[in-house]
C-alpha cells in the first residue's frame, strides 16, 4: 500500500498500514460494585480505590485526564512515583480490567484526537507494549497487565474494527438509548467501551457473557460503578435484538438522498462517498466496494532481489514461521493474511530480507519500467516502497533521487534503502517539488509522481480514512495534482517519459487530470501500458488501473506520459 494519501497544506499524512484477526472468550462474570481487586508491585502500598470518582464536567477541558471524559480516575499512593507525565515507576496495575480491551478504548480515544494511527502493523511488536501501558495509566490512572503476542492482535483487530463500523455502531447505540441526549451528551471513554462491546458481539461474535462482563468492569473501574450499569443496560438489549433478528436498522427507501444516507449506515461509509460511487459505478458494484473496504486486508511482501534474495527464500522463512501464505500474480511477491507479528518479530523486514507492499504499488513499478542505467527522480518519494523496488530493478546500474516535503519520512526512507543494501543507488532531496522544479537545471530519463490523493482505492487498509475524508477535499487535491504534475513534467528530458500515479479509483483524480494535464502540455503524449503490466489491468484508454472488487487488490492507477523530442 504504497500510494501518497492527501496531503494537502503540507502533502498532509499520507497512507498507513493492514490488519489481522482473532477473538477472546474473556473471563468469568464477576458482579459487584465496580470497586476491583488492585494488585501493586510494590506489596506494602494498599490497594486503590479503583472505581470512584466525581462525574467529570465538560467546563474544564484542561483538566487532565479528564480532558479525554473521563473520571474516576484513583488516587495515587503517595510512596509512588509519579515522574514522566503520571506514569509511575511503581504502576498500580489492576489485574481484573480485560487488558487489550482497556489499550483498545485508550487507542480508540487516542485515535478520535488525531493523536494516534489506526494501524495494524506494528514494526515495533512488543516493545510498544510499554507505550500502550503508559497510555493506558496516563488516561485511566492505573495500568493491566503487558500484552503478548496475541493481545496486540486483538488491540488491533478490535480498534480498526470498531473505527470502521463507526456510524453503524453509533447509530445502534444511539437508537438503544432512552433518549438521543444521552447519546449525544456520553463521555468520550464510555462511548468507546460501548463502540467496543457491539463490535465484538455483531461482528466478532465473541460469546455474550464476556462481552458484557468486561466491558461493564471496564466501565466501572475506569469510570463510575453508574457507567458500567449503562453499559451493561444497553449491551443486554442488543443482545436481545440481535437474538431476536430485529435490530433497528433504515429501510433502504426513498429518493437517492434518503438511500444513501440509509447504505451509509448499513456500511458504514461517509453519506458523499456512497453517493459519488453509487453515480459513478453503479448501485451493486458501490455495495460490492464498502463490502470490499469493511473486510479482512491481507498483507503482500516483496521480498528483496537487490539483496540477492528469490521468492524462494521468503517463502522458506515463512513455511519456517508456520505463516500461511499465497502466491501473487507478481514474481517478487507473496500474500499472507495472518502472522504478520511473526514476520516482524523474526527480523525478515529490518533484516531487509522483504518489503511490505501491495502488489498495486508494484504494478505501478512495472508501469514506469526502470531500466539499468536510466535516471530516475520519485518526486513524492515517502514512504518509499516504490522507490525501492525501482532501485532494485536497475541491477546496480543507474540512480534515483527520492525527493519529498517531510524530511523525518526521507530518514526512514534511506534507513530502508541501507537495510536493502541500495543506499548507493538512491539520493535523497528534501524539498517541495513545486519549488524545486522551478530551481533544477536537471533533466531525467523518467519522472515518476505519485501524487498526494484522497486514497479512495486503499480504504481497507485504513481503517480511519473513510472519516478524514470530505467530498471539498477532491477538489483542494485536483489543484495540487494539476500543479505537481505541471512542475514534475518541466524535469523531464526530450524524449523521456512522466509516469503519474494515485491510489485513487476516482476518474476525477485519474483519467481527468491526466487529459487536462495533456491539454495544457501537447508536447506529451499518452502511452498505453501495454506490455507493462497484465492485460486485466489496462483500461480501454490504455491507462494501468486495478479495481478492488475486480483484481482483489488495492485501487490504483497509472498513466505514461511520453515527451516529444522537440
Amino acid at each position: 500500500m504504497e500510494g501518497k494519501v492527501l496531503a494537502l497544506p503540507h502533502y498532509r499524512a499520507r497512507v498507513g498500514s493492514p490488519i489481522l484477526l482473532s477473538a477472546d472468550a474473556g473471563s468469568a462474570a464477576r458482579r459487584g460494585s465496580g470497586r476491583s481487586r488492585v494488585s501493586r508491585y510494590d506489596a506494602e502500598a494498599p490497594p486503590g480505590r479503583a472505581g470512584r470518582g466525581r462525574v467529570w464536567k465538560p467546563d474544564n477541558p484542561d483538566s487532565s485526564p479528564r480532558r479525554a471524559g473521563i473520571s474516576g480516575v484513583p488516587k495515587l499512593n503517595p510512596n509512588v512515583s509519579t515522574k514522566r507525565a503520571g506514569m509511575s515507576k511503581v504502576p498500580i496495575i489492576n489485574f481484573e480490567v480485560s487488558h487489550h480491551r482497556a489499550v483498545a478504548a485508550v487507542r480508540l480515544l487516542r485515535a478520535e484526537k488525531g493523536k494516534a494511527f489506526v494501524d495494524l502493523l506494528n514494526e515495533k511488536g512488543n516493545d510498544s507494549g510499554e507505550n500502550e501501558m503508559g497510555y493506558v495509566e496516563r488516561t485511566l490512572g492505573f495500568s493491566t497487565r503487558h500484552l503478548d503476542d496475541r493481545d496486540i492482535r486483538l488491540v488491533t483487530v478490535i480498534v480498526a474494527g470498531t473505527v470502521r463500523w463507526k456510524r453503524y455502531l453509533d447509530y445502534l447505540i444511539m437508537s438503544l438509548c432512552s433518549e438521543e441526549k444521552v447519546f449525544s451528551d456520553m463521555e468520550p471513554l464510555l462511548l468507546q467501551i460501548l463502540r467496543i462491546g457491539f463490535f465484538e458481539i455483531l461482528k466478532l461474535n465473541v460469546p455474550a457473557y464476556a462481552v458484557v462482563d468486561e466491558n461493564v468492569r471496564l466501565a466501572k473501574v475506569a469510570l463510575r460503578p453508574g457507567a458500567g450499569n449503562m453499559v451493561n443496560a444497553i449491551l443486554r438489549k442488543l443482545l436481545l435484538l440481535k437474538e431476536t433478528d430485529s435490530l433497528p436498522l433504515p429501510k433502504i427507501e426513498g429518493d437517492d438522498r434518503a438511500q444513501a444516507r440509509a447504505l451509509s449506515i448499513i456500511y458504514s461509509h461517509p453519506v458523499w462517498m456512497v453517493r459519488r460511487w453509487i453515480r459513478v459505478l453503479g448501485k451493486d458494484e458501490a455495495l460490492k466496494l464498502m463490502n470490499w473496504n469493511n473486510s479482512d486486508p491481507y498483507f503482500s511482501l516483496r521480498v528483496n532481489t537487490a539483496s540477492g534474495y528469490i521468492r524462494a527464500d521468503l517463502v522458506e522463512r515463512l513455511e519456517d514461521l508456520q505463516v500461511h501464505y499465497e502466491i501473487s500474480i507478481m514474481d517478487e511477491f507473496v500474500r499472507i493474511r495472518e502472522g504478520m507479528q511473526a514476520v516482524l518479530q523474526a527480523g525478515l523486514l529490518k533484516d531487509g530480507m522483504c518489503a511490505v507492499q501491495d502488489e498495486s504499488a508494484g504494478l505501478v513499478v512495472s508501469v514506469v519500467d526502470p531500466q539499468p542505467g536510466e535516471t530516475i527522480i520519485d518526486c513524492c518519494a515517502a514512504p518509499g516502497g516504490k522507490t525501492l523496488f525501482m532501485a532494485s530493478r536497475l541491477s546496480g546500474q543507474g540512480k534515483i533521487w527520492a525527493l519529498d516535503i517531510n524530511k523525518g519520512r526521507l530518514r526512514i526512507l534511506m534507513e530502508a534503502a541501507k537495510s536493502h543494501n541500495l543506499d548507493h543507488m538512491i539520493t535523497d532531496i528534501h524539498g517541495d517539488l513545486r519549488l524545486h522544479a522551478k530551481e533544477s537545471t536537471v533533466k531525467y530519463d523518467k519522472v515518476l509522481l505519485d501524487a498526494p490523493c484522497s486514497g479512495l482505492g486503499v480504504l481497507s487498509k485504513r481503517a480511519d480514512l473513510r472519516w478524514n475524508r470530505q467530498f471539498e477535499d477532491l477538489e483542494e487535491l485536483m489543484c495540487l495534482q494539476d500543479e505537481l504534475l505541471d512542475s514534475a513534467s518541466s524535469l523531464v528530458k526530450p524524449g523521456g517519459v512522466l509516469i503519474y500515479s494515485t491510489c485513487s479509483i476516482d476518474p476525477e483524480e485519474n483519467e481527468n487530470r491526466v487529459t487536462s494535464f495533456v491539454q495544457r502540455h501537447p508536447e506529451f503524449i499518452p502511452q498505453g501500458v501495454h506490455g507493462y503490466v497484465p492485460a486485466q489491468f489496462v483500461t480501454d484508454e490504455g491507462f494501468y488501473s486495478s479495481n478492488p472488487t475486480k483484481h482483489s487488490l488495492d485501487g490504483a492507477f497509472a498513466a505514461r506520459l511520453v515527451r516529444s523530442m522537440h
